[in-house]
């Protein structure tokens, strides 16, 4: 992996100020990925490490309806896109789930990022039929930081390893192999861990495990929890020399909101991060200006189901 380089030519320090406004720029290779913020900003769960700080009172994105999300559909299809990502907040409780679902696997194959704690008996019977009826693959990414309530529960919220476990088990038994993400909140080796977490799906009748490591990204509600972002930790142009762009989200993939199009899921928060309100007008390259870029920049495919050397994903 290359080194940061934080200094010019002449061997004297770039101020933070140099480095936002010089950031290296990533052009979209190809739109091949189109993801939503459908659940907006709202979510059944307070996470003490959610990037964009979702809760039940947190409006500042709304659900996308299904009209919106039809538009936007039916102008990925010229651009051609490939697949379909859906996140939040927790997407299910938009309570057009199921309908806009339904039509976005017409175009392609979709997956969706949930906490899986509102999976009641009728919208898991339609999933299931909306899957089996598409030619396209319905994956589900189900959100968990700890193979237990005592290491789990502190960050998600009390309550929410049972209710989480619930939905993974009515998953499995309906045919589903959710992908379990997994936010990297401990030191030391991953081995351990990840085998605790297998044993722990094994023995609940789930039986091939998809297991995905995510590390923390330092914004929104994780800042109170272990601190931010360093004043280096950002992408300069000696760190992008031989660098494979295509690792890094923005090179194929663009955000939909209530508010317009974003450049990425992860600068949510970001005003300068919202590149217009049609995909057309999205087109275009944008500066890796941001800290949060650092940790694309260090694991790359952070966001989609891709794994990567860093962000291990692992069928057991």
């Amino acid at each position: 992996m290359p080194t940061s380089d934080r200094s010019n030519s002449c061997g004297n320090p770039v101020s933070l100020e140099v480095l936002q406004t010089n950031a290296p720029r990533v052009a979209l290779a190809a739109l091949d990925t189109l993801w939503f913020q459908v659940g907006g900003t709202i979510c059944n769960l307070r996470c003490h490490h959610c990037f964009i700080s979702c809760s039940p009172e947190n409006d500042k994105f709304r659900f996308l309806s299904l009209d919106t999300c039809v538009g936007y559909l039916e102008e990925s299809r010229a651009l051609g896109v490939k697949e379909y990502y859906f996140t939040g907040g927790e997407p299910f409780a938009n309570p057009e789930m199921c309908d806009i679902l339904e039509r976005t696997l017409e175009f392609g194959p979709a997956t969706v990022l949930t906490n899986a704690t509102l999976f009641r008996d009728a919208i898991l019977d339609r999933l299931q039929f909306i899957d089996n009826a598409s030619i396209y693959s319905l994956e589900l990414r189900v959100s968990l930081d700890g193979y237990s309530a005592e290491m789990n529960d502190p960050i998600r919220g009390e309550g929410t390893f049972d209710r989480a476990m619930d939905g993974v088990r009515k998953l499995a038994a309906r045919g589903f192999l959710p992908i379990l993400t997994i936010a990297r909140t401990w030191d030391g080796p991953d081995d351990d861990v990840l085998a605790a977490f297998v044993k722990l799906l094994r023995e609940n009748g789930y039986q091939r495990p998809r297991l995905k490591i995510l590390p923390l990204l330092k914004l929104g509600a994780e800042v109170n929890r272990s601190g931010g972002y360093g004043a280096g930790d950002f992408v300069t142009h000696t760190m992008m020399r031989e660098y494979d762009q295509s690792r890094l989200v923005c090179s194929a993939a663009r955000l939909v909101t209530d508010q317009g199009v974003w450049v990425c899921p992860i600068l949510l928060d970001s005003p300068d991060a919202k590149m217009g309100d049609s995909l057309a007008d999205a087109l275009r390259a944008y500066p890796l200006r941001h800290a949060a870029c650092y940790t694309c920049w260090q694991y790359g495919a952070i966001c989609s189901n891709v794994a990567s050397a860093a962000t291990a994903s692992t069928d057991a």
